[in-house]
């Protein structure tokens, strides 16, 4: 049963550099064995193709409260084959990310509660638009001045809209998601479907599934498990 889960996070400066290395599995995280694929993209001239130095500069340059980066955390149909949603997460960046610095990973770790593969993608970008304008990178971090943007920064993405507009747009992100891994679900033969809708709006009589933590399934018992997993693939909860 093809699941859908869209996590939105922010990153505050500081964090930035940190954070992509825990996604590509850099430095201490080398010790994890999940990662099937990392790639970047959109980069500023001056990052000469590494996110790495990228990331720096926004923890260095960027707004004390600013957000050095933004990420959405994205479930990976497990129905599809690893090439299948290599695919499938070309076509989400690719919908997700103009104009915008990015790097992305995708993780394929055993679940703690089935043991089976639990792929996801995360997808980091900056919020500083490109609107063709070389800056270094000390300016590039910088306030957008509307009227000589070559004096000022890049312009952020989410400047200038209001709670509601920003609610909107992750609606719509969400539903663009959804739609896209709808598309490659049908393409590859299945008739798997997920819905970016809230149950309440899908008219669906059961209650969201309560995440577990993988603390807790540590200390479930095998017969435990079994009965959870029966009564997840019955479809009597949502699944986390």
């Amino acid at each position: 049963m093809a699941t859908f889960h869209v996590q939105i996070k922010s990153g505050g400066k500081g964090t930035a550099g940190d954070h992509a290395d825990y996604i590509a599995r850099n430095g201490f995280h080398r010790k994890r064995d999940d990662l099937v694929h990392a790639s970047h993209g959109n980069l500023p001239r001056w990052a000469a193709n590494d996110p790495k130095v990228m990331w720096k500069a926004a923890d260095k340059y960027e707004r004390k409260n600013g957000a050095a980066y933004r990420e959405a955390i994205i479930a990976l149909p497990a129905e599809l084959t690893a090439e299948q949603n290599a695919a499938l997460v070309d076509d989400i960046v690719a919908k997700l990310t103009p104009g915008k610095p990015y790097q992305f990973a995708i993780h394929a770790p055993s679940s703690s509660l089935e043991g089976e593969a639990n792929p996801h993608l995360h997808l980091m970008t900056c919020d500083r638009m490109d609107d063709g304008v070389e800056r270094s990178s000390d300016r590039f971090f910088t306030r957008y001045n509307s009227k000589r943007p070559e004096d000022g920064g890049r312009r952020k993405a989410s400047g200038g809209r209001n709670r509601m507009q920003l609610r909107d747009e992750v609606i719509a992100m969400r539903k663009s998601v959804a739609d896209t891994i709808n598309q490659h679900l049908e393409i590859n033969g299945h008739a798997a479907r997920v819905d970016h809708r809230t149950l309440k709006e899908q008219g669906a009589d059961r209650r969201a599934e309560r995440h577990l933590g993988p603390a807790r399934i540590r200390g479930m018992s095998p017969q435990e498990k079994a009965q959870y997993v029966t009564v997840r693939r019955n479809g009597e909860s949502d699944s986390a």
